[in-house]
């Protein structure tokens, strides 16, 4: 049983606390946020004290796990204390996308997790639901041979401008990255152009990316803020020498395509007993994380480590590059900072 404690208590904050309370293998004890009316809201909604200090909470409830859902510039530049707060008190940390705005920062979170040997993870939640589990396991049974592209697409509608011309490309992205890495392995180039749409002043809010993998298979992504959120939002195309796969808004279905025969096989997220909407994705990818803490996995064992959301990152940082040069070809490794 995992003693959890919860820092930033905004929607997405209340959300992992609400997936703790769910959680058979956790015990959520304590809430913080640097607001204290969301502070005091929080602890009532949760029957659990609150705290405005994160060190104050630390050494009052001694948890073993924290989640770090706070905001920032660029919706992640907090990310960075809390996490280094609780991973120096040894705690296992969920923190949530982008791991940080600032890949200085970034690392220093993966590598602190490392000198002091604790799970650090990142909430990927849209690789953590029965079709994109299916689609794995079809790779897994070789269904789909050898790597030969990935066709990915994410997009919601988010009005107007933000803090910086790139907020799009960074706050958005670190989860159609995660994706494709998931399946497709590391990304070793980039060349990205993106376009500010008619009705912004000076965000990149639709972007074409080309990338290659160091598998040798080559991959695209179409990112928005353009898009109707009520649409179909999310898809991604796997095709190897053996098959293709498709799987479609996260949950929804996946579909295998097998390149010997016509049949197909289809998931599709049942009516009852499926996934009901976004937010059990959340419930899903948090009980994962606190089950392989319990059990006693690895660091490098979790599903979805900070160190994947590093290299998303990293690759997200490229493709910027790539933009400010008019489209050059980016190594991604050459990406520091």
């Amino acid at each position: 049983m995992q003693r959890v404690c919860v820092i930033g208590m905004g929607h997405i904050g209340n959300l992992h606390a609400r997936a703790y309370k769910a959680c058979k293998d956790a015990e959520l004890v304590g809430v913080c946020d640097i607001n204290p009316e969301r502070a005091k809201a929080a602890s009532l909604a949760h029957g659990v004290p609150y705290y405005l200090d994160v060190i104050e909470m630390l050494n009052d409830l001694k948890p073993d796990l924290c989640s770090v859902a706070t905001g920032g510039f660029e919706y992640s530049s907090d990310h960075f204390l809390p996490t280094m707060q609780a991973l120096d008190f040894g705690c296992h940390v969920l923190c949530e996308k982008p791991i940080s705005n600032d890949l200085v920062c970034a690392k220093k979170m993966v590598d602190k997790a490392e000198e002091k040997g604790v799970c650090f993870a990142l909430d990927f939640n849209h690789r953590f639901t029965p079709a994109a589990r299916c689609a794995e396991q079809w790779m897994k049974d070789g269904k789909i041979g050898d790597l030969l592209f990935c066709n990915m697409a994410l997009w919601i509608g988010r009005p107007g401008d933000f803090e910086t011309p790139f907020y799009h490309l960074k706050a958005l992205n670190p989860h159609s990255i995660d994706i494709m890495r998931h399946f497709m392995g590391d990304i070793e180039e980039v060349s990205c152009f993106a376009m500010t749409a008619p009705s912004r002043k000076t965000l990149y809010s639709t972007a074409s990316w080309n990338m290659r993998f160091k598998c040798g298979a080559v991959g695209h992504l179409t990112s928005s803020y353009d898009i109707r959120r009520d649409h179909p939002m999310e898809r991604c195309e796997v095709a190897g020498t053996l098959g293709r796969f498709v799987f479609e808004d996260m949950w929804r279905q996946a579909t295998l395509y097998p390149s010997t025969t016509l049949m197909k096989e289809v998931y599709t997220n049942p009516v009852f007993d499926g996934y009901s909407n976004f937010d059990d994705t959340f419930f899903n990818r948090i009980h994962t994380f606190v089950k392989q803490v319990d059990e006693g996995a690895a660091p490098h064992e979790i599903d979805g480590t900070g160190r994947d959301g590093l290299e998303a990152s990293r690759v997200i940082h490229a493709a910027i590059a790539s933009i400010k040069a008019g489209g050059k070809v980016i190594k991604v490794a050459d990406i520091t900072e």
